[in-house]
């Protein structure tokens, strides 16, 4: 059974930064760890915006925890830097997973997206699901990030 959970702009819950930024710090370490290049909250606090890029979102259930997020950025895979935007900082917390947060926190990205004025939407991923596959998300290449080989999809977006 799906749980209850709303889809909120960071811009708007700019309190969730400071509890955002360990959970960023632990998913993507070699980027925000202390020896990464990354600083999780400058990041965060950047991405607090409603009508330009970069923004965040994320998902919290009833009691405001925090379930996921997801960002929408103009950058992110740097040997793809001529593709934009993408689809960005996405994870949903582990307990958290196979509910359907992180499906509704895309879809949420590509309105945003499109409401915006993109085209496509990119994203660099070790596999799309197959939900996304379903949607629409192709893949177009392959490149190398810091966690390893990752591929690289586009979904044309349709208003």
């Amino acid at each position: 059974m799906p749980e209850d959970f709303k889809i909120i702009y960071l811009a708007d819950a700019r309190e969730l930064v400071v509890p955002l930024a360990p959970l960023f710090i632990e998913e993507w370490e070699p980027y925000y760890g202390r020896q990464g290049p990354g600083d999780a909250e400058t990041d965060l606090n950047d991405c607090c915006n409603r009508d330009a890029i970069p923004l965040a979102l994320v998902a919290i259930d009833g009691d405001g925890e925090i379930m996921g997020t997801a960002a929408l950025k103009a950058r992110s895979i740097e040997t793809h830097r001529h593709l934009s935007p993408w689809l960005a900082a996405m994870f949903v917390v582990e307990r958290h997973r196979g509910h359907g947060v992180s499906a509704a926190l895309v879809a949420e990205i590509e309105k945003n997206a499109l409401r915006l004025g993109y085209q496509r939407i990119y994203v660099g991923s070790r596999g799309v699901t197959s939900a996304m596959r379903d949607s629409g998300w192709t893949r177009l290449d392959e490149a190398e990030s810091l966690r390893g080989p990752i591929e690289i999809y586009v979904k044309e977006l349709v208003g």
